[in-house]
């Protein structure tokens, strides 16, 4: 019996995989899509019960160590002050995040020329713009034109409305005269492709059961598998195989009953993040690359950015009625988000909005002294609940070679397979950049007319955006993959998730993620007939 051989396998059907799966899908080439993780219910999600945000701190939280899922696989980040966080499901971590969703800016890809640290992408906005375009029609983008942190750009629905707790807070930033506007979500405020509205339900980051949220299960893979893109679910990739040639001849995995199998592939796509990845490639090794596949430069692994983050909170004489609406989805500001000669640090922030807590999470604050437990519990829970309002700060990180991901010693995955250890550190510029955000955090609080605040920085369990561990460029000795994501070493390997950041931006990566992939994906289509040589 002739061997099973697929066109193009993905590795992951998560933000990236299944935008560029979409894609590929007009070619009519035969693809197969293995994902370590299976469909979500929504069902199943905790807003369907009534102790949802208990459910949101453990079997639906974000780090993989807590949930211990045998989809998850462990990871050892204990010499890192900040934990990963991350989804392992059709749909991959946008089954969780918060579907907050700006762009990086022009200036994000041109870093070394502006401001004469780490280095310049291979690419611009202005490459990236149509397929930003394509993403927000795709995952139905809600927001506001007009913004003059951007150049013009035109979402696709309305945005997030604000309520009671965004009005307030855009009046704190209105007062100091500083950037605020309406961010762009990936949240359905209109019916759109047949997904149905947010319902301003709230608990966005433990599943949307009302499908508003743009996750990828429910806006790129419907039409991927109805354009016959094949997608097997718990299927674990252990390790890349090359041939004598040096390409990649294919993959081993995992099945859902244990078993290894292998796929053969003409060519093979990676999406498995800024942590998956690395561990994939570095586990590949072989005669041929026995520092990992596509290792040659000794990059795959290192120069691994988060977004150092930090969390200032605000208490309010009056309820803000913080329980409605998306939970990270209402105003964005980027006053400091430029370099700025007078500050002591280079690049800067994002300014993130968040909704108020609910009462349970209120309730246990008494674990950290501000509602004290027993006679006064009550008395104190109606001084906070419904009255606190805030801001995280999502710091731009600069790739430093000696914070990475490799292979653990010992950790393993359920299936046998080395897990990933993290070493990280917080340069002196985050660190500055840090103190420097939360002191404005406070201010802006204080004129929106806070009587208290109070910080968490860094934020430890913010380790959800992974990026720069397989960075693009085109010096091969510098980089692990080309301008189009395509391996140096490996013609017929490419990657399309957030690993190949070159820089981090001061904002969420997961629209510019998708964004690349569709690049990708659109370069591999334009140049079938001449792309190994």
């Amino acid at each position: 019996m002739a061997e099973d051989v697929a066109d193009v396998v993905i590795i992951g059907a998560g933000a990236a995989g299944a935008a560029v799966a979409w894609s590929l899908a007009e070619t009519r080439m035969r693809i197969v899509c293995l994902e370590q993780g299976g469909w979500m219910a929504p069902t199943d999600y905790p807003s369907n019960r009534p102790d949802w945000e208990m459910q949101g701190l453990g079997p639906f939280g974000f780090s993989p160590n807590t949930r211990q899922r045998r989809e998850d696989y462990p990871v050892n980040d204990d010499d890192s002050p900040i934990k990963i966080s991350n989804f392992n499901a059709v749909g991959g971590s946008t089954i969780l995040y918060a579907a907050h969703f700006p762009r990086l800016h022009p200036s994000d890809f041109r870093v070394k020329s502006l401001d004469g640290v780490a280095d310049d992408w291979p690419l611009d906005y202005a490459g990236l713009e149509p397929f930003y375009d394509m993403n927000a029609k795709m995952m139905g983008v809600a927001g506001l034109a007009g913004d003059p942190a951007y150049p013009p750009k035109e979402p696709t629905l309305p945005h997030v409305p604000l309520g009671k707790l965004g009005d307030t807070l855009a009046q704190g930033f209105d007062r100091l005269g500083w950037h605020v506007w309406p961010s762009d979500s990936a949240i359905a405020t209109a019916e759109h492709a047949g997904r149905a509205p947010c319902v301003n339900l709230g608990p966005c980051v433990t599943g949307c059961a009302q499908g508003a949220k743009g996750s990828t299960d429910v806006t790129y893979w419907p039409v991927a598998v109805r354009e016959g893109v094949e997608l097997r679910t718990h299927c674990r990739v252990r390790e890349i195989t090359v041939g004598a040639d040096g390409l990649a001849d294919g993959v081993v995995y995992v099945d859902a009953e244990g078993n290894e199998q292998r796929q053969r592939a003409e060519m093979v796509i990676v999406a498995c993040n800024g942590v998956g990845t690395p561990r994939l490639l570095l586990n590949s090794a072989s005669s041929q690359f026995p520092d990992g596949l596509a290792n040659r430069s000794g990059l795959v692994g290192k120069n691994l950015m988060f977004h150092p983050y930090a969390l200032v909170t605000g208490w309010f004489p009056e309820r803000l009625e913080g329980y409605k609406g998306p939970a990270g989805c209402s105003l964005i500001s980027q006053e400091f988000y430029e370099t700025d000669p007078a500050r002591e640090f280079v690049r800067g922030y994002s300014f993130e909005m968040l909704r108020g807590d609910g009462p349970v999470r209120t309730a246990l604050q008494g674990l950290a002294g501000k509602v004290p437990w027993g006679a006064e519990h009550h008395a104190a829970f109606s001084t906070r609940f419904d009255k606190n309002a805030g801001m995280v700060i999502i710091c731009e990180d600069l790739p430093e070679e000696h914070n990475t991901v490799t292979l653990d010693p010992a950790l393993k995955d359920a299936d046998g397979i080395p897990a990933p250890k993290i070493t990280y550190r917080l340069s002196d510029n985050s660190l500055k950049m840090l103190d420097h955000a939360v002191a404005r955090g406070k201010e802006v609080l204080e004129a929106a007319g806070a009587v208290e605040t109070d910080a968490l920085s860094p934020l430890p369990p913010a380790g959800w955006h992974l990026m720069g561990t397989a960075r693009m460029g085109t010096d091969s000795a510098r980089s692990v993959v080309d301008a189009h994501g395509q391996s140096h070493d490996v013609r017929n390997l490419f990657i399309v998730d957030g690993s190949i950041f070159v820089t981090s931006g001061g904002v969420n990566p997961t629209n510019t993620i998708q964004a690349l992939a569709l690049y990708i994906a659109d370069h591999i289509k334009r140049n079938l007939t001449t792309l190994f040589d």
